[in-house]
């Protein structure tokens, strides 16, 4: 084959390669300007609102309930039965000392001034060794007294010899006073026998006993957080303590009345008056310290029983809904309400108690409207992007 005809071959082919180029080209063109499908938004998003087109398909897993209300119930509480600290006493001795005898056991009824223990104690004889010396001084600086007043008037001493026979026995006088006080105050007698008698202060029940014959004692033990001596208490007043969260607060008041039941008499119902509140909540457990009263004059009720209290609403009905209609995000609840075809509005509610699947709302909806009772997830998921505003 010659240059030329390849040449020639060139020439043929070159418009047609050109050709089918500018017909790829066009038919590019030809698609790119195709119209595009219009995409339709399924919901649209109006501030807290959700509006659904009408044949939208994420109606149909949506469910509706109605906002009812219904009469305000119980306010339920769970705690335990401890001593009245107002009648329980822990007692020391304020004197070091070893037992020498032991008077009162566990569950023994005791009266007040009632012999506890014995303890032998030198400190205590020391007090009694005082008071037995101030006696004498006090007797010798009146009898010097006496003198000092009939050589004055026969003009024997001086006028200061009076006045320090004075002074001594004004002195005798105070520490007398003040010695026999103290044995009074510790309840012990002159004789010096260096034995101290630990007594009841209280009449109750012996419901600790931390103490054993030939035991050392020392005064310090109650400051070392060591447990007392005897525990002495007053059964028939009981302490109420129970755990309260924030919205349980409206509903306690002091001087209000609970009702308490136990499990040992499930057929019983006890009556208590709540006496203090605690002005803060447990940084651990969210709760609240209450503290009632109960009387337990018939001695049915026991320490450290546990409890369940029942206090009386302050509102005359709550608003219910379904407990899973009631969404928590951000430490807030929320739901959603229909406000007509298709839309849903978000709200942030107050919640109260729980009861048979239903939650109780204390405001954010009222009684006839409809809420989603389920799909509110799916409604919140449309929300997503938007944050809760605190």
């Amino acid at each position: 084959m010659s240059l030329m005809e390849i040449r020639g071959y060139s020439v043929v082919r070159a418009p047609c390669a050109a050709f089918v180029l500018a017909a790829a080209i066009a038919l590019l063109a030809g698609c790119s300007e195709a119209p595009k499908p219009e995409v339709v938004p399924s919901a649209k998003i109006d501030g807290e609102s959700i509006v659904f087109l009408k044949d939208s398909p994420q109606l149909t897993s949506l469910v509706m309930d109605t906002a009812v209300e219904q009469p305000a119930g119980a306010i339920r509480l769970n705690g335990r039965l401890a001593w009245n600290e107002d009648h329980t006493v822990r007692v020391f001795t304020p004197f070091a000392g070893r037992v020498a005898s032991i008077h009162a056991q566990p569950s023994d009824n005791v009266k007040q001034g009632q012999m506890l223990a014995v303890i032998a104690s030198p400190d205590f004889g020391q007090a009694q060794a005082e008071t037995r010396r101030a006696q004498g001084d006090f007797a010798l600086a009146r009898q010097n007294l006496a003198r000092a007043k009939d050589l004055h008037e026969h003009g024997v001493v001086a006028a200061k010899d009076l006045n320090a026979a004075e002074a001594e026995f004004a002195r005798t006088e105070s520490e007398i006073k003040r010695t026999e006080a103290r044995l009074k105050f510790y309840g012990g007698g002159s004789e010096i026998d260096q034995t101290y008698g630990l007594k009841s202060p209280l009449t109750g029940v012996v419901v600790e006993k931390n103490i054993n014959p030939g035991q050392e004692l020392r005064p310090d033990q109650m400051v070392a957080n060591a447990p007392a001596l005897f525990v002495i208490t007053n059964p028939s007043s009981l302490w109420v303590l129970l755990d309260a969260v924030e919205k349980d607060l409206p509903n306690l008041k002091v001087g209000s009345n609970l009702k308490i039941k136990v499990p040992a008499y499930p057929n019983d119902e006890f009556q208590a008056k709540v006496a203090a509140i605690s002005d803060f909540l447990d940084p651990v457990t969210r709760t609240i310290k209450v503290r009632a009263v109960i009387d337990n004059t018939a001695r049915k009720l026991k320490g450290e029983m546990f409890i369940n209290a029942e206090a009386k609403s302050s509102q005359a009905s709550v608003i219910k809904v379904p407990a899973r209609a009631v969404m928590f995000q951000g430490g807030r609840y929320y739901l959603f309400v229909e406000d007509g075809v298709g839309r849903f509005v978000r709200r942030e509610v107050v919640t109260a108690e729980t009861d048979d699947g239903y939650v109780s709302i204390a405001s954010g909806v009222a009684a006839g409207q409809r809420v989603v009772a389920e799909g509110a997830l799916l409604l919140q998921q449309i929300l997503q992007p938007r944050r809760i505003v605190k």
